[in-house]
């Protein structure tokens, strides 16, 4: 119980710390961005899934909902054969670096966005599809349709997807190298601490990671009911 109690007092007293409150810049800006761009280019693709009638179709949503499952590890390790000094994409020079942090990012959240978007179209009423296709809209314009009319899902996949990124740990820490004051975020900071027997430090960070979660979701969810 004493070290747990410890923990505790620790934790409080590093939150203060100044690399902690880097560390929580680099993870917002990380998983910020990474959100930003998977919405971006998840919620056009989903509408398409959604609404579309394409060859290929039944493929492409096969494969996003493979893409829920898709080990955070296995992303990683991709990413870094791909941008490795000697491999094809070595020449960008983005191993270890913020960049390849948000692009691994990026590609976990990206089959959540499409997937849930295109969830959230597939439930609309009959009526309401009908409607659309009597309207006689083009693809564009029916898809901002259906996106309005299923919002609150589309808040629920940005949700997710935030989710999903801030709390991944495995892919960061293989493509970002958790270098200090570089590429070390708030759940390689944990794993770091921890096997350090860091505890107190370890747990700060845990709480500003679970405030953050918490101040995102209820800031959305609050979009959500407003709209």
């Amino acid at each position: 119980m004493g070290l747990i109690l410890d923990a505790i007092a620790d934790a409080f007293a590093s939150l203060g710390d100044p690399e902690l409150i880097e560390v929580v810049g680099l993870t917002l800006v990380v998983s910020g961005l990474a959100s930003i761009a998977s919405l971006a280019a998840g919620v056009p693709v989903g509408a398409a899934l959604g609404l579309g009638r394409f060859r290929g179709r039944c493929a492409l949503r096969v494969a996003v909902d493979v893409g829920l499952g898709l080990p955070p590890v296995l992303v990683g390790l991709s990413m870094l054969l791909l941008f490795w000094r000697s491999g094809p994409l070595g020449s960008l020079r983005l191993t270890f670096t913020p960049t390849a942090m948000v692009i691994a990012q990026f590609l976990l959240a990206l089959p959540i966005v499409v997937g849930l978007t295109a969830t959230a179209i597939d439930s609309l009423p009959s009526a309401a599809l009908e409607q659309l296709d009597a309207l006689r809209l083009g693809g564009v314009d029916r898809a901002r349709l259906a996106l309005i009319e299923v919002w609150p899902g589309v808040v629920g996949a940005a949700v997710a997807a935030f989710g999903r990124v801030v709390s991944e740990v495995g892919a960061v820490q293989i493509v970002g190298g958790n270098i200090s004051g570089e590429t070390r975020v708030l759940t390689t900071l944990i794993v770091q601490e921890s096997r350090q027997a860091q505890f107190g430090p370890a747990l700060g960070a845990g709480i500003v990671l679970l405030a953050i979660s918490l101040i995102v979701n209820v800031s959305l969810n609050r979009i959500r009911g407003a709209r």
